[in-house]
């Protein structure tokens, strides 16, 4: 009587015969050993498995949310409908800032020998830079402090040296 053959799932994710598992060996007829390689048995669903999700930020190369932009469009009441192009438009607006910004800032915190941007750094890149100082006119920001302006009037007058020849 011939012992009835199992497939058996290693830890490893082969399938192979249970007589080569244990040993034994058959005799003759084309059979032999006969391993299954190749073939996954972990457990899950078989057949084909799902493509890792992306996010709209993996798809579009941003690292600002689009999702979460999408959402507030939606909850905002800007508009009955959003589009979904939208998003993903303003999100790499708001990405494209935040660097800019952001670069000018580590820049101003290297020339003043920091190594961590504070709020005075943040204060006069916006105000040195005249678009970004345009766009953020009206914004107060916390211990920003001003930017250094003496008045033309208010710095001593340069006095001449009387030019003395030689003759």
């Amino acid at each position: 009587m011939q012992k009835k053959r199992r497939n058996i799932c290693h830890a490893d994710g082969m399938m192979v015969n249970s007589r080569s598992v244990h040993g034994e060996q058959t005799s003759g007829g084309g059979g032999g050993l006969k391993q299954e390689a190749k073939r996954n048995c972990l457990p899950g669903k078989g057949g084909k498995s799902r493509a890792k999700a992306k996010t709209r930020s993996a798809r579009a190369g941003l690292q600002f949310p689009v999702g979460r932009v999408h959402r507030l469009l939606r909850r905002g009441n800007y508009a009955e409908r959003v589009g979904a192009g939208a998003p993903v438009y303003l999100a790499a607006v708001l990405e494209y800032l935040a660097a800019e910004v952001l670069e000018l800032a580590g820049n101003a915190a290297c020339d003043n020998k920091k190594t961590r941007i504070i709020p005075r750094h943040l204060q006069l890149v916006i105000r040195n830079d005249e678009e970004l100082n345009r766009l953020l006119g009206g914004v107060t920001i916390a211990q920003g402090g001003v930017l250094p302006n003496i008045q033309a009037v208010l710095l001593p007058k340069k006095t001449e040296k009387p030019v003395v020849s030689k003759e």
